[in-house]
């Protein structure tokens, strides 16, 4: 086993699911295997915990010594529920992206833990279609209570239009906020400083960890922060070029073919 590795960080879609959005037997075996070495396994995903509570469940991963890095780095908690770590949208901040995408005829969705509040706009959000287990309720931010905390903001729809419409984001928009496409179909946007390196370093700092004994697995442009930080950053084979320019590590393998449990048993064990 390489001594080095204490904590591996997994993204969810395009990594450790496969097209079926399902853990493979293979995949939960060596993630079950690296945990009875006393290996921290924790998802990092841009999804509430609600939304990952069944794949927690298949894993035996819902103790007070499990970890999730949920909301792309936003929120660290234990897999009990427990917040460890809390970074979330002003209102005045929603209002700002709401105005930015609502002028360029793309829909607007606000995250706060598991309910996604849809805004009113020209184009449907493809977003129920993604999250089918979050609960949506159509509402307009100025009718939210001030106290209502939203955790990321999202903009779901068809990838042609969508990468036609970044192109038009106003360049002042980045140095506000994060923002990155996580599915073709979607772009998210996060408070300034908030991505899942941001998350990954924090619980690596409370479990006394450094980052030459992290692994991080993932495929997208949101996973990018996390690949650069960890001492051994991998991209999928079916991860974007840019992941795998930045990757230590290219999975010979892509999600469809266990490629984490391949990389855990070649680099891990």
């Amino acid at each position: 086993m390489n001594a080095d590795i204490k904590l591996i960080a997994l993204d969810l879609d395009g990594t450790l699911l496969n097209a079926k959005k399902e853990i493979s037997t293979e995949n939960a075996a060596a993630i079950q295997k690296a945990r009875a070495k006393g290996i921290h396994v924790v998802l990092t995903t841009g999804r509430p915990l609600v939304a990952i509570h069944s794949y927690l469940e298949q894993l035996e991963m819902t103790g007070f010594d499990d970890f999730s890095i949920t909301f792309n780095g936003g929120l660290i908690q234990r897999n009990t529920g427990d917040i460890l770590s809390k970074k979330t949208f002003t209102l005045s901040e929603t209002k700002d992206i709401k105005a930015m995408t609502q002028n360029l005829g793309l829909p607007c969705d606000l995250l706060s833990e598991g309910v996604v509040y849809m805004t009113a706009s020209r184009v449907p959000s493809l977003y129920p279609t993604l999250n089918k287990i979050l609960t949506f309720k159509q509402a307009e931010i100025e009718t939210l209570p001030k106290q209502t905390l939203i955790n990321k903001v999202v903009s779901c729809t068809e990838a042609k239009v969508l990468d036609e419409k970044i192109l038009d984001f106003p360049s002042d928009f980045y140095d506000k906020y994060e923002i990155f496409k996580s599915q073709a179909k979607l772009v998210e946007f996060m408070p300034k400083g908030i991505n899942k390196a941001y998350g990954l370093e924090k619980l690596a700092d409370l479990l006394h960890l450094n980052p030459h004994e992290v692994m991080a697995m993932g495929d997208e442009e949101n996973d990018l922060s996390m690949i650069q930080w960890a001492g051994c950053g991998v991209a999928m084979g079916n991860a974007v070029a840019q992941l795998k320019e930045k990757a230590a590590v290219i999975a010979d393998r892509t999600n469809d073919e266990n490629a984490v449990a391949a990389v855990i048993e070649q680099y891990v064990f």
